[in-house]
């Protein structure tokens, strides 16, 4: 693995595709990678500290993720969009013997991050992602192909990060998806969506349809001037059969250095008023971001 004074770790560009899968090293963090394909994040990852999460929807997720269950205790969570693993080490340093599966359809991204980002490999006895009490698994197949030949209830929390280049699959964001993901939870169990959405939001209120369709209780999490339909921007769609923490949650997100926004019960019904479910007979790939979104300065 190469680090700030080795230099920056290769490009790489496989034959057959136009775009380059690259590790960015961050200045202020000696071992922290921001993976790139194209010109589009795709995850940051701080190797000496799995509890850091710079991306701000990433901080909404880990929020999820902490208050999924008792504090400590182990989780089954499934990563659809595996990235750099950021979400899976945050899982395995909170939650010590959690068991994760991670799954990418990009064999590029995750041979990188194999050789360059490789998880931490503690002894069987510490319980950690390579202990007999905990493990992160990681498979290269398409995310809706690989959850719906899961079997039923076997996880406790299912993520959708989901993005080639820059855009969502239309496969990936209908009701019929949601509730693939809800077959594979338990009755307790959470799904959480990562968007990449713009004004006026037509894809997010759509979308957001779509996974109430199948869900009984849902909430929005997104800087404020992103759910205004100011700017172009991630937001947190979570969902699940039972209740979720939004009182716990919504503080947490208020809480962040940038501060976030929950919307639930009557503000969702009204934000989502009026939008036609994404369905497979009419499926919808997320917007195309502005240029500026990604621009290196």
């Amino acid at each position: 693995m190469s680090d700030r004074q080795g230099g920056r770790p290769p490009a790489i560009r496989r034959p057959g595709r136009s775009d380059v899968v690259e590790l960015l090293a961050d200045p202020d963090r000696p071992r922290a990678w921001t993976l790139l394909v194209g010109s589009t994040p795709q995850s940051y990852v701080d190797l000496d500290d799995p509890l850091y999460l710079d991306f701000e929807y990433m901080r909404r997720l880990g929020h999820l993720l902490d208050l999924a269950g008792p504090a400590g205790e182990p989780l089954r969570v499934l990563h659809l969009g595996a990235g750099a693993l950021s979400l899976a080490r945050y899982v395995a340093a909170t939650r010590p013997g959690s068991s994760q599966l991670a799954v990418d359809a990009d064999a590029d991204v995750m041979s990188l991050v194999r050789e360059r980002l490789p998880l931490r490999q503690p002894s069987r006895r510490s319980g950690g992602p390579g202990g007999r009490a905990g493990r992160i698994r990681v498979r290269i197949a398409d995310a809706r192909e690989a959850l719906e030949g899961l079997p039923a209830g076997s996880f406790d929390v299912v993520i959708a990060d989901i993005f080639a280049g820059a855009r969502t699959p239309a496969h990936l964001t209908s009701a019929e998806f949601a509730a693939a993901a809800q077959r594979a939870l338990t009755p307790s169990g959470m799904f959480a969506v990562n968007i990449g959405d713009g004004p006026p939001l037509a894809h997010t209120r759509s979308r957001t349809a779509a996974v109430r369709a199948v869900f009984g209780c849902a909430c929005l999490l997104a800087d404020a001037a992103v759910l205004r339909g100011r700017r172009y921007g991630n937001l947190v769609l979570a969902a699940s059969g039972q209740d979720l923490a939004i009182d716990a949650l919504a503080r947490r997100v208020a809480a962040d250095p940038f501060p976030g926004r929950l919307l639930d019960g009557d503000d969702l019904d009204r934000f989502v008023a009026g939008a036609r479910p994404i369905t497979d007979q009419e499926p919808q790939l997320s917007p195309v971001p502005p240029p500026e979104v990604f621009a290196r300065s």
